[in-house]
């Protein structure tokens, strides 16, 4: 379990703080709502669902169908919100007519299924993990991989990649941090929703999808958000950050990589990967939904501000129970601030 009972009394400190100083009732008589896109926040939307259902009686219904998907359906104006990892920028926020918030952090975690290699046993730097991800390196004895293990047995084992088949916002935030990392990255795979995966690569539906794949197949490799690595108990690559410290991905590297970004920005999405904190987990992301800044149903735009409002000031020891970190209570004010955008 990743959360530490320092960071989980800070966060339930900070949730019982928003309670108590939120509204003490949401409209009972907001209509439903659906909302599609991103599978990165899939448990923590469904869950907010289910507990606001039960206080106010109004229902969310959520679909995880990938982060292009949700920015396909918002735009198309066939759901009440979209879902996004992959934060929209500001001119077409802009041309669609959508307001775009945060609604809590995560991580995309390096995972693998390696026999005899547990979590935080097998190390990789980030131009490595770009070499690998491009299919430069296809072999887990490759030297480039034995330099960062010293003392370990590599075994000579084909790299299997599983990745994203579908457009995904996970995928925006890991292709653009190996990215950075790389070149020759950049230039072979690219950087996006979806980009040019190797040959040795075997395409998921979601991230539960990647996950199955990368369970089932010895020697394969993956990327996954940290929910649901830890929902299925799967073994995590210890990472180098920009620091030069080999660190595991969790709620208190995820929350140092946010300290101190600026959520001013048009669109409320700073670049949180690969920050310069001692401990920071270098592939960091907040979600996103998109809602309509005006829309043609007044009663379903005032059940996504409730459901959202309702959510981030009564929901964010559910998220830090699934692996989720809370957005700063002054993040959240502005938050609020910005849904009141939506009419």
């Amino acid at each position: 379990m990743f959360l530490s009972k320092r960071v989980y009394f800070k966060l339930a400190g900070v949730a019982a703080a928003l309670a108590m100083g939120a509204s003490a009732s949401f409209s009972a008589l907001a209509a439903d709502i659906t909302g599609a896109g991103a599978t990165f926040p899939y448990a923590v939307y469904t869950k907010w669902a289910e507990a606001y259902q039960k206080t106010t009686g109004n229902k969310v219904n959520y679909q995880g169908i990938g982060s292009s998907g949700g920015v396909k359906q918002i735009k198309a104006k066939t759901v009440d919100f979209g879902g996004t990892d992959a934060p929209v920028a500001e001119a077409d926020l802009d041309a669609a007519g959508l307001v775009q918030v945060p609604t809590v952090m995560g991580g995309v975690t390096i995972v693998y299924n390696l026999p005899g290699f547990k979590s935080g046993d097998l190390k990789l730097d980030g131009g490595t993990a770009a070499d690998i991800f491009r299919g430069a390196i296809t072999k887990w004895n490759d030297p480039t991989i034995a330099r960062l293990n010293p003392g370990k047995t590599l075994p000579d084992t084909a790299i299997t990649i599983s990745h994203r088949s579908d457009g995904s916002g996970t995928t925006y935030a890991f292709t653009n941090y190996l990215a950075k990392q790389s070149l020759a990255f950049k230039r072979d795979v690219g950087a996006g929703n979806t980009v040019n995966w190797p040959s040795n690569g075997i395409g998921g539906k979601g991230n539960p999808g990647v996950a199955a794949n990368v369970q089932k197949i010895a020697g394969t490799i993956g990327y996954v958000d940290i929910a649901d690595a830890m929902k299925n108990n799967m073994d995590f690559v210890a990472l180098k950050n920009k620091a030069g410290n080999f660190v595991m991905p969790s709620q208190q590297s995820v929350a140092d990589a946010a300290a101190g970004a600026n959520f001013k920005v048009k669109g409320m999405a700073p670049d949180l990967l690969d920050q310069a904190h001692k401990n920071a987990w270098p592939i960091t992301t907040a979600t996103y939904i998109l809602a309509y800044e005006k829309g043609a149903d007044a009663e379903k735009q005032k059940g996504v501000v409730d459901f959202f409002t309702w959510s981030l000031n009564n929901g964010q020891q559910m998220a830090a129970e699934l692996g989720f970190v809370a957005l700063p209570s002054s993040v959240v004010k502005m938050v609020e601030a910005e849904m009141k955008n939506i009419k």
